[in-house]
This record gives structure tokens, sequence and C-alpha cells, in this order.
């Protein structure tokens, strides 16, 4: 069966994901070390998603696959974080990693990571020339 989500939703859905993790601690009234991994975590997958080469990349370095990649294993990892780090006794936060982490899980479970077009060859920022 092919993964029914295309890589321009997936985009919607990882920005999605930068302004959920930046709000979170005001949201869910967490501080701390929670605090600080979800802002991280925003710039982490901002950039990434700003550098990924998908419909809403805008540099195209990353090839979708190894996006797709990376986030297989941050959605593991968002689920132990919590324990691992010490916080798990802070409910609100680990709650919302450990949902977070089984959110990312689906959402690369259903998406369609070859179906992004390649990075263009060449230097970025540089057209190719077209012969006349």
């Amino acid at each position: 069966m092919k993964a029914p989500l295309a890589p321009r939703p997936h985009g919607y859905i990882d920005y999605l994901a930068v302004l959920v993790l930046l709000l979170a601690p005001t949201l869910f009234r967490f501080s701390g070390l929670p605090a600080v991994l979800c802002y991280v975590l925003a710039v982490v997958q901002g950039g990434m998603s700003l550098l990924t080469a998908y419909p809403l990349g805008v540099a195209k370095i990353i090839p979708f696959t190894v996006h797709g990649t990376i986030e297989a294993v941050t959605s593991v990892a968002l689920v132990v974080i919590p324990f691992l780090l010490g916080f798990s006794d802070v409910v609100r936060a680990r709650n919302f990693f450990i949902i977070s982490g089984i959110a990312l899980f689906l959402v690369w479970m259903v998406t369609n990571y070859k179906a992004a077009e390649l990075p263009a060859r060449g230097a970025i920022g540089m057209r190719r020339r077209v012969h006349v």
C-alpha cells in the first residue's frame, strides 16, 4: 500500500509542529529543561523543514527520505526523553513529549517520503541555463 500523505501536506504539518513546540511550554505550563528542549526542537525542526527537498523547503538540501529517517528516530527519542533526562515526574511535560512522539511516529507511518523531488544539481541559488 502506498503511503497516503504527500510531501506538501507533510510540510504543513512540519511547520505546524514548529509552532506547537514554540507554544507548548506556555500552553501546558511547564518550564526548565522541558521548555528549553521544546525551543531547541522547534529551531531544529524549522531549520530541517527549510532545508528539506520538498515543496515547502527553501534550500532543498536534505533529501526527503533523510528527513523521514530523522523523524523516525526523533519520534522514539521524544517518548523516552522525559525518562532519560529526569523530568518524567513533570506530568504535563512528560505527556506532551510522549504524545508528540506518538504523533510524529504516526505522521512518519503515513508519509510517502519517496514522492518529493530530488534536490536540484548545482550550487544553491544558481539558476540553470536554458540553451535555445
